[in-house]
C-alpha cells in the first residue's frame, strides 16, 4: 500500500477522479436496475403477477439487454468514451423514469400486440416497454467503463481499478433497498423510479467537466507527462509495437474476433456466471417474502447486509491476483490462479436451504458470500480482456461477451419464474428454490474450467 501510494504522490492520481466517476455510474446503473425488484413483491399483490408474468419482465430486460449490449460495445468503439458514456446514462436514465407511468403505456401498447396475438397483462406490458429502455441505456455501462480503464490504467492497476468501479454495482444494491422501499411507502412507487432516474442526468454534468482521452488532459494540463507515461507503459502488451494512437478507433470486425479462442473464452465465463448474479439481483426481494414473508421496509436490513459483503468481494478481487503477481505469475496466470479460488466459494450458497429452517440470517449470509465471489470474479474476468486484446477491440469484446451474460440471464430468469409457479402449485416452492441455488453455486468452477481449456496460457492477441 505505501508503495502504491509513493507512486500516486510521485506522478499524480488524477486515473483515480476518472475512476471514481466510473464508481459513481455504476452505483446509478443497480440503483435504477434494482428499483423493479424491491417493489416487485407489492407490485404484485397491486397487479395480479404470477412468478412467470415477473419472469417475462426480468427476461424482457434481460434479452434486450444482451442484444443491445454488442452494439453498444461498437457504438462507444466508433464514437468514443466520452460521447458513448453520455448517450448510455441519458437512455438509461429516460428508461427509469418513464416506469412511473408504465399502466399507461401497457394500455396504449395492449391493443397493438393483440394483433399479433401476444396477450400479457397491461400492467405486465408496461414494464416490459420501460425495461426494453432502460437495458438499451445500461447497455453502454459496461463496455464504456471497461474502456475507460483500458485507456487510463496500466495492466497492473486495471484489475484493482476495475474492482473499485465494479463495487459500485454493490453499493447501488445496498442504497437500494436503504431507500426504495421508504420512497415507495411515502411518496408511491411511481416516484422511486423517477428520483432515481433523475440521478443520471446529474451525474452526465460531472463527467463532461472531468473527463476526456489521457491525450487530451495532458495537453490540457490536467494531468503529469510522468502520470501519462505511466498510464502507457505497457502498451505493447496489448497492442502491436508501433500501433499509433489514432489506430484505437479503427474498427474491428465481429467476425474477425469470433475467430480468437480468447473472445470464446471471455464469452463463456460470463454466459455461465452472469446469469446468477441476475438471479439474485432480481429474485432475492421475491425470495424473502415467499420464504420467510419479509416485505416492505423489512427487507431492507437483510438486503444491506447482503449487499455490503459483496462490496468487499469486488475491491478484495481486484487486489488478489496482486498477490500472485509478485510471487512472480505473469498477470494472465495470475488472474486465472485467483479466479479458481474465487470460483470455489460459491459452493456454500449450496447449504442455503438446508439450513435455512434455522434462521433467514443464514441463507442471507451464504448467499452474501457467494454474491461476494461473484463480484470477486467479475473484477478478474472483464480486466482479462484489456490483456488479452489490443484498445480498440476491448468494448466490442466487452460486449460481446455481457451480451452471453444477457442471455444467461433471459434463461436463468425464465427457467426460474416457470419452477417456482410449479412447485408454489405443489405446494412447496422452496424446492425450486433449491435447484436453481444448486445451479448457482456450481456455476463457477464450470466457467472457470471451460476458459482454461480454451486459453490455457496467456497469448495476447495482435489486430
Amino acid at each position: 500500500m505505501n508503495k502504491f501510494n509513493d507512486i500516486n504522490e510521485k506522478i499524480g492520481k488524477y486515473r483515480w477522479t476518472i475512476c471514481s466517476l466510473l464508481f459513481f455510474a455504476t452505483t446509478v446503473n443497480y440503483l435504477d436496475r434494482q428499483v423493479l425488484s424491491l417493489l416487485q413483491p407489492s407490485l404484485a399483490e397491486e397487479y395480479g403477477w404470477t412468478n412467470s408474468d415477473y419472469g417475462n419482465i426480468a427476461a424482457a430486460f434481460q434479452f434486450c439487454y444482451a442484444l443491445a449490449v454488442l452494439f453498444a460495445g461498437r457504438f462507444i468503439d466508433w464514437i468514443g468514451t466520452k460521447k458513448g458514456y453520455v448517450w448510455a446514462i441519458a437512455i438509461w436514465s429516460f428508461g427509469a423514469i418513464i416506469h412511473a407511468g408504465a399502466v399507461g403505456i401497457g394500455e396504449t401498447v395492449s391493443p397493438v400486440l393483440a394483433i399479433a396475438g401476444i396477450i400479457l397483462p397491461v400492467s405486465a406490458l408496461g414494464f416490459i416497454v420501460g425495461r426494453i429502455v432502460l437495458a438499451i441505456g445500461e447497455a453502454g455501462n459496461f463496455p464504456a467503463a471497461i474502456k475507460t480503464v483500458a485507456e487510463w490504467f496500466p495492466s497492473k492497476e486495471r484489475s484493482l481499478a476495475t474492482g473499485i468501479f465494479n463495487s459500485g454495482a454493490n453499493i447501488g444494491a445496498i442504497l437500494a433497498p436503504l431507500t426504495i422501499p421508504w420512497v415507495a411507502i411515502h411518496w408511491g412507487w411511481q416516484a422511486a423510479f423517477i428520483i432515481v432516474g433523475g440521478i443520471g442526468f446529474l451525474w452526465i454534468v460531472f463527467w463532461l467537466l472531468f473527463y476526456d482521452s489521457p491525450q487530451k488532459m495532458l495537453a490540457k494540463g490536467k494531468i503529469s507527462q510522468s502520470e501519462y507515461d505511466y498510464i502507457n507503459r505497457d502498451n505493447a502488451v496489448v497492442e502491436m509495437p508501433k500501433e499509433k494512437a489514432a489506430d484505437t478507433k479503427e474498427k474491428v470486425s465481429w467476425f474477425r474476433l469470433l475467430f480468437f479462442r480468447q473472445t470464446w473464452s471471455f464469452f463463456f465465463g460470463k454466459f455461465m456466471t452472469d446469469g446468477v448474479w441476475w438471479f439474485f439481483l432480481f429474485w432475492l426481494p421475491a425470495y424473502l417474502k415467499n420464504q420467510y414473508g419479509v416485505e416492505g421496509t423489512q427487507i431492507t436490513l437483510p438486503l444491506t447486509v447482503l449487499y455490503s459483503m459483496t462490496m468487499a468481494g469486488s475491491i478484495c478481487g481486484g487486489w488478489f491476483p496482486a498477490w500472485f503477481i509478485k510471487k512472480g505469475f505473469e498477470p494472465y496466470r495470475a488472474r486465472m490462479t485467483a479466479m479458481l479460488i474465487i470460483a470455489v466459494i460459491p459452493l456454500v450458497v449450496l447449504l442455503a436451504q438446508p439450513l435455512g429452517y434455522i434462521s433467514m440470517w443464514i441463507p442471507v449470509i451464504l448467499i452474501g458470500i457467494g454474491c461476494s465471489a461473484h463480484q470477486a470474479w467479475s473484477a478478474n474476468i472483464y480486466t482479462t480482456v484489456s490483456d488479452m486484446f489490443p484498445k480498440k477491440a476491448v468494448a466490442s469484446i466487452i460486449g460481446i461477451g455481457t451480451m452471453a451474460g444477457g442471455i444467461s440471464g433471459v434463461i436463468v430468469s425464465k427457467a426460474a419464474g416457470a419452477l417456482f409457479d410449479y412447485y408454489k402449485a405443489l405446494g412447496h416452492i422452496e424446492t425450486g428454490y433449491t435447484i436453481v441455488f444448486s445451479f448457482c453455486a456450481v456455476a463457477y468452477l464450470l466457467a472457470w474450467g471451460i476458459m482454461k481449456s480454451l486459453v490455457p496460457k496467456s497469448k495476447p492477441v495482435i489486430l
